[in-house]
């Protein structure tokens, strides 16, 4: 019975499990991130988000 309340090694069990979840989702995303489509969609976006415009000017004639 006192086997079941032993929870000697929970920890280390437990980071092996995040570690293999982290591992899993870094290889999906390594795949994804092979898509031409995906890559370009993610360099518009940092490109957009790093390109500043001033909301206050006026346009040029």
């Amino acid at each position: 019975m006192n086997r079941l309340k032993d929870e000697t090694g929970a920890a280390t069990a437990e980071y092996a499990i995040a570690t293999m979840a982290a591992v899993g989702f870094a290889g999906l995303l390594v795949i994804i991130m092979r898509s031409d489509e995906v890559r370009q969609m993610l360099f518009d976006l940092v490109k957009s988000a790093l390109t500043f415009t001033n909301p206050n000017s006026t346009p040029a004639l």
